[in-house]
């Protein structure tokens, strides 16, 4: 095992977590990929390779969310936290439409509280119906951040009003009550930065030291032609403290395709902090962590590629989240789901670069019919590479050439990524079932188990607890438990 320290100037900028032989890191927060390279690795033991929702076998709890819910779960101090729509009514006084992100007790299940927040007065251009709070939380010291549909960063106070206490400076919440969020800070990026999100404003921050990053999830108009906000940033790093504005970076500007909602990570190469994040051009960028200055760009699209409305074309956006490992970025191109299937592209990068490296810092690749469109995120194991594609192939390649070592077909689109630990892989699925296979060089099914529901987010798991979102309920698994039967 191997301890590292980040600390950089500006008073304190740094992450303390312990790292494995396999890259796995122990979580010191809890947030979308385990830590902030994002790697879909954890070195949780125990897990459960089977369960049985009729029976309540390897069942620990479940519980029912909204109706549609994408803010995959995320498990800090004792606690689970999802996004989801109000269509799963928990607070009597709150009817309608609204984003939600609701609060477990991560051993019980109990429902503890929830922030629920209006939507956008412009419509679905902006806020798409019932779509709720799309963004995974990050979550540390008490505190739970995330991106609302309002596109307002937002910061809790991870106890809500339970404690009695209004926490933080914002003292105008109009619900006080014991099941109520309690708003510590709110930093609207419509009103400050004039932002225009298509659809929805998404996005899973990171947090390193005292600084939070996330993108601004800024797009094309309703009729796909135009950007309306060229000059607004496309990527923010704020104070996580006061919710204060440190740095904006405008470095995709016009040439959005579509929308930019997916997430960053973060490493340290060659001594300075990185923030990667994916642009709505179809190019990934790296900025400088505590300036925001341009490090490295590199475009995940061939030169002749093609962007025509619809998605018809052969140029994609970028809908994964990037990975580093090993000084390389691993990261899949996609678009939209509603645009269907289609060849696409899988990048390895080498992150140790400066300037344009598009042409000569491609350590492996893979495209065409070998490589479909993907809004995954990569698990990088013991010298393998598990990423899945929307067409629901999960492919286990060798992390320094790409080779294949074997491939998996769920035989149902998959919009979540693979899961590794404990030995095991886990993937879901839009049919609602979950694969799990052994970790490995060889092709091996354990067993493939139905959660009710479709699963378009990623399992996470803490303290021997294997914890699934699927469209409309929240599940925790454990290896001996004996849970109430799905009705």
């Amino acid at each position: 095992m191997t301890r590292y320290t980040f600390v950089m100037g500006l008073g304190v900028l740094a992450v303390v977590g312990t790292v494995s032989a396999t890259g796995a890191q122990e979580q010191v927060a809890g947030m979308f990929g385990n830590s902030p390279s994002r790697n879909m690795v954890s070195d949780e033991t125990g897990l459960p390779s089977s369960w049985d929702t009729s029976t309540g076998a390897n069942v620990l709890w479940s519980q029912p969310v909204g109706s549609q819910a994408y803010g995959g779960a995320v498990v800090a101090e004792g606690k689970v936290y999802v996004g989801t729509n109000n269509e799963g009514r928990r607070n009597p006084s709150i009817d309608g439409d609204k984003g939600v992100v609701m609060v477990f007790d991560a051993m019980s299940g109990e429902f503890l509280w929830q922030m629920a927040h209006d939507k956008l007065t412009t419509g679905r251009v902006n806020d798409w119906p019932l779509q709720g709070v799309c963004s995974t939380a990050y979550m540390e010291g008490g505190r739970i951040y995330y991106v609302s549909n309002q596109a307002h960063v937002v910061c809790l106070d991870a106890e809500g009003f339970r404690d009695s206490e209004n926490d933080g400076p914002t003292t105008d919440e109009t619900d006080t009550s014991n099941i109520a969020g309690d708003v510590i800070w709110s930093y609207d990026m419509i009103g400050e930065l004039d932002v225009f999100p298509h659809n929805l404003a998404t996005g899973s921050p990171i947090v390193v030291g005292d600084l939070l990053y996330t993108v601004t999830s800024n797009g094309v108009d309703e009729g796909h032609v135009t950007v309306p906000s060229p000059f607004s940033p496309n990527f923010i790093a704020i104070d996580k403290n006061t919710g204060e504005l440190v740095w904006e970076s405008v470095v995709v500007g016009e040439n959005i395709l579509h929308g930019s909602w997916t997430n960053p990570a973060y490493a340290e190469i060659n001594g300075r902090g990185q923030v990667i994040f994916p642009g709505g051009n179809g190019v990934i960028y790296s900025l400088d962590a505590l300036t925001g200055d341009p490090i490295w760009q590199f475009d995940c699209n061939p030169k002749d590629s093609e962007w025509i409305l619809g998605g018809r074309g052969t140029r994609n956006n970028i809908l994964a989240t990037p990975v580093v490992y090993d000084n390389k970025v691993f990261i899949g191109v996609g678009q939209d789901p509603e645009h269907g299937e289609a060849p696409g592209h899988f990048w390895v990068i080498d992150a140790t670069g400066t300037g344009d490296v598009t042409d000569t810092n491609v350590v492996w690749h893979r495209g065409g019919t070998d490589f479909y469109r993907t809004m995954s995120t990569a698990a990088i194991d013991n010298g393998i590479v598990y990423i899945s594609s929307l067409s629901g192939f999960l492919h286990a390649l060798d992390v320094e050439t790409g080779e294949e070592f074997w491939t998996f077909d769920t035989f149902a689109a998959v919009w979540g990524s693979p899961f590794v630990a404990d030995g095991k892989v886990y993937i879901g699925d839009e049919d609602g079932d979950v694969a799990v296979l052994r970790a490995g060089k060889e092709l091996d099914e354990l067993g493939e188990y139905n959660l009710g529901a479709a699963v378009y987010s990623t399992a996470v798991a803490r303290d021997g607890v294997l914890y699934f979102l699927t469209r409309n309920r929240v599940w925790a698994l454990q290896e001996g438990a004996q849970g109430q039967p799905l009705q």
